[in-house]
């Protein structure tokens, strides 16, 4: 089982694949990875070696930040964001989309479902 990053990489898909699995990198990510590590992008993760693995855990190292460590800084600024009161800090903080998007209409993932109004019956008056 072929474990980078601290994530388990599923067996049966190819290998470019199975590095999206980790937070931070994408198909494009993947590609240049494999390509600096010299892997075949179609090889499956249950075939790869161990010394295959442990150039791409060396790539993925020297190259950046991923999983944790990402996660991190990115809660930290959004964070900071909310802290010096920005407007997309105020976004974030109210659970508003950030990105200027319209929220007349659409917005549900952010809002969340909808508030059923409650009618206000009326009250029935005796004759």
């Amino acid at each position: 089982m072929a474990r980078i990053a601290g994530v388990d990489l599923p067996q049966n898909k190819q290998i470019w694949i199975g590095l999206t699995y980790i937070h931070g990198i994408g198909r494009t990510r993947a590609g240049k990875i494999l390509a600096a590590a010299g892997v075949d992008t179609l090889t499956k993760v249950r075939e790869l070696s161990e010394d295959e693995a442990q150039r791409i855990r060396k790539v993925i190292q020297d190259e950046g930040m991923v999983e944790g460590d990402l996660r991190k800084e990115v809660t930290q600024n959004i964070k900071r964001l909310m802290e010096i009161g920005s407007y997309r800090g105020v976004r974030h903080r109210r659970g508003l989309p950030v990105r200027g998007q319209r929220t007349n209409t659409n917005a549900r993932t952010r809002k969340g479902p909808r508030r059923a109004t409650v009618a206000t019956k009326k009250k029935l008056t005796k004759k």
